[in-house]
């Protein structure tokens, strides 16, 4: 068997999926970890087994590291990234792959001179529902998209940006619920569309005025490339965590994701398709057990590039784009045309 041998940058809450998930796979083992807080690096670092390091410039010019899990706030992706591309490591990144375009731009030219493979962390692609929903419109077999509306109503605290200042602002973090909590939705409305042409958006501020500089709300009408319309609504207002409201109505049939069960709507017929399973391990319900999955698929096409089984720069940049299609929009009251 193939052994990869991973390490992570940034040590904070999201980092667990990526540890448990390289220590549960037979295929990968964690050489190290990089944490700016020595305390908290020291003691993790200890319970994984595994090298530490403050600076991760250091623990790059380690050979013997393949792949290197980039779990870092917004704006620190990008030299992160570049680094270890330069260093010719392959790279996993969360979301966003970067604030914006521009960033991206740069990103994209040093994985092309690398050779190296980068990875996006979009896992919702993974969810059983998710799986079963692109499935079901590739195969035609309810017929054509007409519409699909999402609503994600979550709750965000004052504490939650007070306690990482660099959450809710443009320059640290990028925006603030569209490019965090909300990208994973609009990634999953595109691709179940086959891609974007055009949405209108409006983003505003309304229970988290004091905390953040940005939106705490959102909404967007979009032409889908499949030529069906989209209806996005999202809001970090809510006094809990929904499980994400998703319909896609189609020729034949109405596809219904309702705590976090797909529905099969067949006029007064409803059919249970499958239902997304919670997930393993020391994380919250909402991130998801299909964290662990992709990393497993990337781990994979590492050791087996043929195999290309996860969300890519180029993959990953078209939601990035609507975020900020979204943010235009909402300044221009207009149509934006999303390349």
């Amino acid at each position: 068997m193939k052994i990869t041998n991973a390490a992570i940058i940034g040590c904070g809450a999201i980092h667990t999926c990526h540890a448990e998930a390289i220590l549960q796979n037979p295929a990968s083992r964690l050489l190290a970890i990089a944490e700016c807080d020595a305390d908290i690096g020291l003691a993790l670092a200890q319970q994984y087994q595994c090298d530490f390091y403050t600076d991760y410039g250091e623990m790059l010019r380690d050979p013997h590291i393949d792949v290197v899990h980039i779990c870092l706030p917004h704006h620190l992706h990008q030299d992160a990234i570049l680094a270890a591309l330069a260093a010719g490591k392959h790279v996993f990144t969360e979301k966003p792959v970067a604030l914006n375009a521009t960033e991206v731009k740069a990103i994209r030219q040093a994985q092309s001179l690398s050779g190296r493979l980068l990875g996006v962390c979009y896992q919702n692609r993974l969810n059983p529902s998710s799986q079963k929903i692109y499935a079901m419109l590739a195969s035609g077999v309810i017929g054509n998209m007409l519409s699909i509306k999402a609503v994600l109503t979550w709750s965000r605290g004052g504490a939650y940006y007070t306690d990482s200042p660099w959450r809710g602002r443009f320059s640290t973090e990028g925006g603030s619920l569209l490019i965090n909590q909300a990208i994973h939705t609009l990634d999953l409305m595109q691709w179940f569309g086959g891609g974007i042409h055009a949405l209108k958006g409006v983003v505003d501020s309304h229970f988290l005025t004091d905390v953040t500089e940005n939106e705490d709300t959102a909404m967007a009408s979009m032409k889908l490339a499949n030529g069906a319309r989209g209806l996005f609504y999202a809001s970090n207002g809510h006094s809990t965590d929904s499980p994400l409201l998703l319909e896609i109505h189609c020729e034949k049939g109405l596809l219904q994701l309702h705590h976090n069960a797909l529905w099969l709507i067949e006029g007064e017929t409803r059919t249970l398709l499958v239902n997304d399973l919670s997930p393993s391990g020391n994380t919250k319900s909402y991130w998801g057990d299909s964290h662990r999955q992709a990393i497993i698929n990337f781990t994979h096409s590492v050791q087996y590039p043929e195999d290309k089984n996860y969300t890519s720069l180029a993959d990953a940049e078209i939601s990035l784009n609507m975020v900020e299609a979204i943010y235009r929009s909402s300044q221009l009251r207009q149509w934006i045309t999303i390349e």
